[in-house]
């Protein structure tokens, strides 16, 4: 089984995928990291060929880490949205779960960020809050699981996934 982490740019994705990595010795992939190390920068890929082509791109990345076994994927904010996507990650045996974060945390996390993250390219909280409107309803429905994860430590949202899919922590009994 894998766990294949989704939600907004900003809400973990990243560092939760490595805690549990960290905690449970499955394997770790971030689909972000895949695509900048096979085909350069993700701000170029969208400067020089368009967000279309990213998403090409995103989804030969998806088709190759969706079949391994015992990992935990971190995906991009947009990566579910295609739904050929979510099926090949649940196809694999994945299991999705949505982190789910507080607007006003992730535009504090990530309103700055325009350079790195194309999408947020002189964002503003309302513009970042319509995106989010959108996309929630798009993560709930692919998601086989669901964590809030306001007020909750990094280790708490990692434990309580982990704990939900019966996935040992390990050295705990």
């Amino acid at each position: 089984m894998n766990i294949v982490l989704c939600g907004m740019m900003g809400a973990g994705k990243t560092t939760v995928g490595i805690r549990i990595s960290e905690l449970s010795g499955m394997r770790w992939y971030d689909t972000d990291d895949l695509i900048t190390q096979r085909y350069g920068s993700i701000p170029g890929i969208f400067e020089f060929y368009g967000e279309a082509r990213f998403r090409e791109i995103e989804t030969e990345v998806v088709r190759s880490v969706a079949g391994e076994e015992n990992c935990v994927i971190s995906t991009g904010g947009g990566c579910v949205l295609k739904p050929e996507n979510s099926a090949a990650f649940k196809a694999g045996g994945g299991k999705i779960v949505f982190l789910k974060v507080d607007i006003n945390v992730l535009f504090e996390r990530t309103g700055h960020t325009g350079d790195e993250r194309p999408l947020l390219k002189n964002t503003t909280f309302e513009k970042m809050k319509q995106l989010l409107d959108q996309r929630t309803p798009v993560y709930e429905g692919c998601a086989d699981y669901t964590v809030d994860t306001n007020g909750m430590s990094i280790d708490e949202v990692a434990r309580n996934i982990l704990k939900k899919f019966e996935i040992p922590v390990r050295g705990e009994k």
